[in-house]
C-alpha cells in the first residue's frame, strides 16, 4: 500500500479556533495532528448527521411507519390519563 503524500493547508484561525486549538495541542498532540483529528471527526459527524437526516426522510415517507407512530404515540398518550 501507498501511503499518500499529506497536501499544507493553510488556515486563519479565529480565537475560538485556536483556543480550541490549544486545547488539543496540550494533550501532547502535535498542531498537524490536531487539526487532523478535528476534520476527521467534523467529517465522521456529518456523514452521521446526513445519514440520519435521510433515515428519518425515509420514515416519514413511509406511510405504514408513520400510521404506526401515530398509534404508538396515542397509545402512549393513554397511559398518562
Amino acid at each position: 500500500m501507498v501511503k499518500s503524500q499529506g497536501i499544507a493547508v493553510s488556515v486563519r484561525l479565529d480565537s475560538d479556533a485556536l483556543r480550541a486549538l490549544k486545547i488539543l495541542e496540550s494533550t501532547g498532540m502535535t498542531r498537524s495532528e490536531a487539526i487532523r483529528a478535528s476534520l476527521l471527526e467534523a467529517a465522521l459527524k456529518k456523514r452521521h448527521h446526513d445519514q440520519i437526516r435521510l433515515e428519518v426522510a425515509a420514515v416519514a415517507a413511509d406511510e405504514d411507519d408513520r400510521r404506526e407512530m401515530l398509534e404508538i404515540a396515542q397509545f402512549m398518550s393513554t397511559l398518562h390519563e
